[in-house]
């Protein structure tokens, strides 16, 4: 089973560079299932529902959220009960939705987990003891295919949420920082990336137009930050190798530009 993720989706740039390329990428590597983080689709705040469904055509299966996921009310609620749309599961109770889907595939049941982390994040519980907690249930449960979306700030946090998952999980990816890192690998049958970069423009500041944030450098003074009209884009995605059993046994980074040829790198496998 082939599973891919794709990190924050930023805006109308992403979303387009998506629907051109992502029908072709699922039959030329044969990808089974595609997750996708949606919290910055719209706007790059939040999602609303033309724009979930927009993505659901252009073959992405599942929509994960973080920080902004509450950015865009008048849609999102609706969304998260009605659609393949999550939201970080470490929320308090009470809250809307879930972080939690568990779809078969190809006779195989596979959970997808959405989690937050902590440091310069909203209120949430504890990721670490909650992804303990469903990850022991799951496999009570007899589900082995597990794949993690941490959305997360600190680097330190998502490599210690795999240094606790590893080996009980198929794969965990990171996301929020919207800046890829190339330090995919797989250890004991888990695949791991820090964070799989943004997909959207590549030219600016995290798929953003860069002057509200130089300003802020430069001044202190900030403002709301906007997607560029024009620019050139990136589309990243990780595609993840899982035998029968749910454990990773390959893994690649997919890095395709709107002005260059792709580039495509291998996991390191420990």
């Amino acid at each position: 089973m082939k599973v891919a993720f794709i990190g924050d989706i930023i805006g109308r740039p992403g979303r387009v560079h998506i629907k051109k390329e992502l029908k072709r990428i699922r039959e030329n590597y044969n990808i089974d299932f595609v997750i996708a983080n949606g919290e910055n689709v719209s706007h790059g705040f939040g999602l609303t529902a033309d724009n979930a469904n927009e993505l659901f055509k252009a073959g992405i299966d599942i929509l994960t959220g973080g920080n902004h996921t509450w950015d865009k009310k008048k849609d999102i609620l609706s969304l998260l009960q009605n659609s393949p749309v999550l939201r970080p599961h470490n929320y308090p109770l009470g809250v809307e939705g879930t972080g939690l889907k568990i779809i078969e595939i190809q006779n195989t049941k596979i959970a997808i987990l959405n989690l937050m982390g902590l440091y310069g994040m909203p209120q949430v519980t504890n990721p670490f003891l909650l992804a303990q907690e469903v990850v022991e249930t799951l496999h009570q449960d007899g589900i082995k295919h597990i794949f993690v979306d941490f959305h997360a700030e600190a680097t330190a946090e998502k490599r210690v949420m795999f240094e606790i998952l590893k080996g009980k999980i198929s794969a965990i990816c990171g996301t929020h920082t919207h800046i890829g890192t190339d330090d995919y690998e797989v250890a004991e049958g888990t695949f791991y990336v820090t964070d799989i970069g943004l997909t959207g423009c590549r030219d600016n500041v995290i798929g953003m137009d860069s002057y509200v944030p130089i300003k802020k450098a430069l001044t202190g003074i900030g403002g709301h930050f906007d997607i560029p009209n024009s620019c050139k884009t990136i589309f990243q995605l990780i595609v993840v190798d899982v035998d029968s059993d749910g454990k990773a046994i390959d893994g690649m980074k997919l890095k395709f530009f709107s002005d260059r040829e792709p580039i495509i790198t291998k996991a390191i496998i420990s």
